[in-house]
């Protein structure tokens, strides 16, 4: 894909049919599988760095949801851009891939909500977690929806987000805060997100967060908020940028109360692409817990 350094992004291109689309994904290494999850409006080439630290000693496997990165993006009359359809997908991959135990879950923003929705129907597939700055309840009580989130869900937010690629585009400059990201990487993160048809995922995921009972995927997050205690034995790391104005601190003290054994590192300094401000830091952090023989315990 134009846009996409490929020595930032070295790997090749994988492709399984999905209910009828082409849904890509990156395969490196062997040994236990790890499956990188990312949310919006990022896409594989979010975790380039954590593939390659950790491919020597495990599966790992990227993919990149519907309308994103390299898979399809299909109008809406063709995909139902929704969460439930998210991690159906997500188990639809992972059956075909025979992929059924022993995984080790690393999640950022929308990938949370979807790989714990899959953690939720299938805890016994899952050996440990890493969440990075993303949520799997409901907005808490102490936190108002962000209003940058508001507008884009009015029409003319939209539109910015589909005519000038406002959302991508910005969240590059916005996500991080210890650290300007290079032009290569700004590209790589925005490459795929580069006409109206392919912005498509990138505005119905912020249209399908569920604030209210009636909206779609509302008793999804409400039954996976009410059985989150099935994983308080899972060994759980959290790496939590503290400067997003999104998943911030009341999101982080949420997560503490229903997984109080979960190791935390805060990082002060840094942004909603945790991951772009704290590669290196990170990266060392993940490949050590996993390694690590908890026998069900941290």
């Amino acid at each position: 894909m134009k846009g996409v350094n490929p020595k930032l992004y070295p790997f090749q291109s994988h492709f399984e049919t999905i209910g009828g689309h082409q849904y890509h994904y990156v395969e490196q290494g062997k040994g236990e599988t790890v499956v990188f999850l990312h949310g919006n409006p990022t896409w594989s080439f979010y975790y380039r760095e954590l593939i390659q630290k950790l491919s020597p000693y495990f599966h790992c496997l990227a993919p990149d949801h519907i309308g994103c990165g390299y898979s399809d993006k299909p109008d809406d009359e063709d995909y139902a851009y929704t969460l439930e359809q998210r991690v159906k997908d997500l188990e639809e991959f992972l059956e075909k891939k025979g992929i059924n135990k022993n995984i080790h879950l690393v999640v950022h923003d929308w990938g949370g909500i979807i790989g714990m929705a899959y953690a939720h129907r299938h805890p016994k597939s899952i050996k440990k977690i890493v969440l990075m700055n993303t949520a799997a309840f409901h907005l808490p009580k102490s936190k108002r929806f962000p209003f940058v989130l508001w507008l884009v869900r009015t029409w003319l937010g939209a539109f910015a987000v589909r005519g000038f690629n406002a959302f991508s585009g910005i969240a590059t400059v916005e996500g991080t805060k210890r650290i300007n990201l290079p032009k290569d990487v700004r590209q790589g993160l925005t490459a795929p997100y580069n006409s109206w048809k392919n912005r498509i995922a990138t505005l119905r995921f912020v249209q399908d967060v569920p604030l209210k009972p009636s909206d779609r995927g509302y008793d999804l997050i409400t039954e996976m908020e009410n059985n989150l205690n099935q994983f308080r034995n899972t060994p759980t790391l959290i790496a939590w940028g503290m400067k997003d104005f999104v998943f911030d601190k009341y999101i982080l003290n949420t997560w503490e109360k229903y997984l109080p054994e979960a190791r935390v590192y805060r990082f002060e300094d840094s942004g909603h692409y945790i991951l772009e401000d704290q590669q290196e830091v990170i990266g060392q952090l993940v490949l050590d817990f996993f390694n690590e023989e908890t026998n069900g315990k941290l």
